[in-house]
Order: structure tokens, then sequence, then C-alpha cells
């Protein structure tokens, strides 16, 4: 049977709209393969470069420099930690810049070697596998530094497949060529590991790579990073960073249709899985406009302030990411955000009074002892509800994320304690959900869309829940036993707050659980 012209137009357009978001590609001319460089720099410390959580800080001031030329080249953190200098080597450069951009973020599977790649990232299409980074014949052992430049900036391979904007090439084509040849040069320099995951998970029409060509010509702009004459160094420094490598805008921008940012809505906040990256704009109640600078850099620098803690996808980034820069560098990246337009001030429904009602007895009971009455939260420890830009976004889905499946702040080297909040979605059902987050969002000065139980539902089904809890599958981390297991005789207690909870207690003595009974034991 013959596709109507009109019906597959209408496929191949779909497929360029949603292909918009991950890849590798449609055939291009490969480049001929040049010689690798040899980088007789790239002998690093075996152990640090194979750690789960690789530890790029570069605490060497540089070697052929006096020590005005080295402060004046190296930005250095108040706990030493340094960008490079001019004088640093290649891969010194490229261990900072791949900080810098959270290369190991994406690129280490859980449990899995560094940069080895093989971490599932779901996206509005279908699931994509990151690729192996390290020098391995599965990863980039036959590519050369021209090859990876392209790859960098135009999002093609170097078979000649056009990569999918997961890889944020649009974002990375701002880098110039020094920090591609320095990141390639550190990535080179890693420990080779074997993992050809199976990256091509896209449904079709999603799997065509070729639509990417169509794709980039609407959202690639292939020009390097300029000054702005118009600003000053550390606003440009901030620009740099957070434009190109650290690729910000990749989750804090909407998406449109067709998986390209929206213009006009730069760092506005998107969603992002099951979560919601939240405005970054100076927008004083859903964005940064609450925060000083300084309160940035320390969110950045520990993952926590006295407004937020860092969890979740945003923790990750913190732990692998801003944690390691410098700090010249991160209140760079503060200074650049806190020049942002503002996001507009949204209009929303008043809340209905009965929900409200609802929500505050389920807060006072579920919530207060953490958040406190006045939701005014424990100063680094349990961050406030109240002018929470976290909980006022226009997209719930970080708040209800929390609520249902718990949270946990991600520890880094001056915050290293994690704090935890439990999940609740073994112990309340939809509605309830719905009523405590549209009570805390528009409580204390607060103003955020009430959230319906239609919402939550629909999070809770996309969320993993072990089936001891309320019948969903599988676990989580923070999973709590269900009513179901809650004070079941002969069941054995240590389990509680596993997968395993609400087993059957193994068999004990009579006559010495008579005994223990009778001593009051």
């Amino acid at each position: 049977m013959r596709t109507h012209p009109l019906i597959a137009l209408g496929v191949v357009a779909t497929a360029i709209t949603t292909v918009a978001v991950f890849g590798q590609s449609a055939p291009v001319p490969p480049l001929p393969p040049a010689k690798k460089p040899h980088h007789a720099e790239a002998a690093l410390d075996a152990r640090a470069a194979s750690a789960a959580v690789p530890a790029w800080l570069v605490a060497s001031a540089p070697v052929a420099a006096s020590a005005a030329a080295a402060s004046a080249a190296s930005a250095a953190s108040s706990d030493g930690t340094q960008r490079p200098a001019a004088t640093a080597s290649l891969v010194e450069r490229g261990r900072y810049l791949a900080a810098a951009g959270d290369c190991a973020g994406c690129h280490t599977a859980e449990a899995g070697a560094a940069y080895a790649g093989g971490r599932p990232l779901e996206t509005p299409f279908g699931t994509v596998l990151s690729a192996n980074l390290t020098p391995d014949p599965t990863g980039l052992k036959s590519w050369n530094a021209d090859q990876f430049y392209r790859a960098m900036h135009e999002g093609i391979s170097a078979n000649g497949d056009h990569l999918y904007p997961a890889f944020p090439y649009t974002y990375f084509a701002k880098m110039p060529r020094s920090d591609t040849d320095a990141l390639f040069a550190y990535l080179q320099s890693l420990p080779p590991v074997a993992n050809r995951p199976d990256r091509n998970q896209l449904p079709f029409p999603f799997d065509i790579r070729a639509l990417m060509s169509v794709w980039n010509l609407l959202y690639l702009d292939k020009a390097t990073f300029v000054a702005d004459p118009a600003h000053d160094a550390q606003w440009n420094r901030g620009a740099y960073l957070v434009e190109g490598p650290g690729h910000c805008a990749a989750c804090h921008t909407p998406r449109t249709i067709l998986g390209g940012p929206q213009k006009g809505h730069d760092f506005q906040g998107g969603p992002f899985g099951t979560w919601f990256a939240p405005d970054l704009t100076p927008n004083g109640r859903t964005g940064l406009g609450g925060w000083t600078r300084d309160e940035t850099v320390a969110f950045l620098k520990t993952g926590r302030n006295a407004h937020a803690s860092a969890s979740g996808e945003m923790g990750l980034v913190v732990q692998d990411s801003t944690s390691l820069l410098a700090d010249d560098d991160l209140r760079a990246i503060a200074a650049y955000l806190a020049d942002r337009v503002a996001s507009p001030a949204a209009s929303m429904t008043p809340p209905d009074t009965a929900q409200m009602k609802v929500g505050q007895a389920i807060f006072v009971d579920q919530c207060s002892a953490c958040h406190l009455m006045q939701a005014q939260g424990q100063t680094l420890a349990f961050p406030p509800l109240a002018h929470s830009a976290n909980v006022q976004q226009g997209d719930p889905t970080t708040a209800l994320h929390a609520i249902l499946a718990g949270a946990q702040a991600s520890p880094t080297g001056a915050a290293p304690t994690a704090f935890t909040m439990p999940a609740f979605a073994w112990k309340l059902d939809d509605q309830q959900v719905a009523a405590v987050a549209t009570y805390i969002r528009n409580e204390w000065g607060n103003a955020a869309p009430p959230v319906t139980p239609e919402q939550v539902g629909k999070l809770r089904g996309k969320l993993a829940f072990d089936a001891h809890t309320d019948g969903h599958t599988p676990a989580t981390p923070l999973t709590r036993p269900g009513p179901n297991t809650l004070g079941i005789p002969d069941t054995d207690s240590r389990d509680n707050g596993t997968p395993q909870a609400g087993r059957v207690a193994p068999v004990s003595d009579p006559a010495a659980s008579a005994g223990l009974a009778a001593s009051g034991a």
C-alpha cells in the first residue's frame, strides 16, 4: 500500500521536530585520518584518573613563571583550587575544562568507570546512551584532534555520522580550538575502558540521524565565543563558562516541539526528565533575584546556601563540576547570571481554600518537624520553603518529585553531610500530595499555580517505586516501608527503609524469646 505524500511529509516533519534532542548521524564525509600527537604530559595518577568521581582539581602553580605572573595568570580559590595558567600543560587545562563541562556527569554510568559512557539519558523522544570517551577502541582511541573539534563544533562524529544534541555541541561550538584540543588531550590521557553501549535506542523516525542536518540549520551556530567589549573581563568569563562548556541553558531553557531552545526564553527554566530545571534569571520569585552573588557562589561551590540545597541532577552537577571550579570562575558565573533579563511575572489563579486547608494539615503533620512551622527551614540543613524559588516554579515537577521520591543533598568537600528528605509516595495519595504541594506553593508569601491530582499521578507513573510501598515498581534509594508492612507481626525491623521491608523475620528459639520477654529485654 502506498503512503499518501502528505502523511510521509508529516512523518518527516515530526522526525525533524523531535530528533532535535540526541544523537549521531547522517553520513558526512569523514575527515582523513591524521596522526595523533603524542602527549608526553598525559601520564596522570592512574588511581585518581580512574576514580568513579574524578578529582579535576588543578592545584599546582605554573612552573616557568614568577609568583606575580602566576598569580595574575592563574585564578585561585580560597581552598587552593586553581584555574590552570597559560603555561599549564594541555592535559591539565583539559582536566579543568572537563570539570567545567561536567563531562563525567553524562558519560559515566551508575557504578561504571569514569567517562566510559553508557548512562541512559531520557528524552521526550526516547532514551539515548552516552558515548565512551576513554581512549579505548570502543571509545575515542581512533579519533584525532581535528575529528574531536568537528564533533564539538558541528555535531559530526569521526565516521561522518550526525550526533544528537543530547551531546550539547550547540553550546560546545562556542569553545575555541585551543580549548577543545586541551579537552581532547585530557580524555586521551585517561585509562582506556572497553565499553560499547548500544546507543541507537530511539524509535522510528527519530533514529534517522540524517534529519539532524535539517535541525542544525535551525539551531546550530558554529561561531566561537567572542568577548563583548561593553562588559568587563569577569562578565565575559562568566558568559563563556555559562554559554559554552557549562551549557547551562541546555537544561534551564524551555524547548520547542523540535527540541530546540525557545528564543527569548533563555534560562527561564525547562523540564528535564522527572525534574524541572528552575529559572536562573533575576526574577525575584522564581529565579535568582532573591539571591546575592555570594549566595550563588556558595551554592555552586558547596551545594547549599540559605535558600536551597542541590539534589537530583543539579546535585550531580555541583559534585562533579561547579564545586571543582576556582572561586573567581564561580563569581564570574554569578555575575553573568545576575545580568540576564528577568523572566516575566506570571499570572495565576488563587488556589482552592478547601485544598489549602487539607494541605496545611498535611504540612503540619508531615513536614514541619524539619522545615519548621513557618517553613523557614534550618540553615544549611533543611532548606526553607517560604520564598523558595524552587517551590514557586510555574511547573511543580521538582517539588512533586521531592515529595514523592524524597531528596538527598549532594555531599561536597565543603559540605559533606548528605541531609535527606524521605519519600512520601507510600504514605500520601495523589490528592494529598497535590494538596500539600499547593499549600507550600501558596503560603508564607509564596504564589504559584495550584497542583492537580492528575499532575501527581502522571509523575508518580514515571518515577520508579518499589512494590512494597504503594504497588508501583521498581525501587528507589529512599523507599520507606508501606502500610502493608508497618507493624506486621514477625517481620524484621532491620529491613525497614530497604527494598526488603516487611520480610518475615528469621525463626527464633521460643525458649530464648520467652527468657528475653521475662527479663524485660
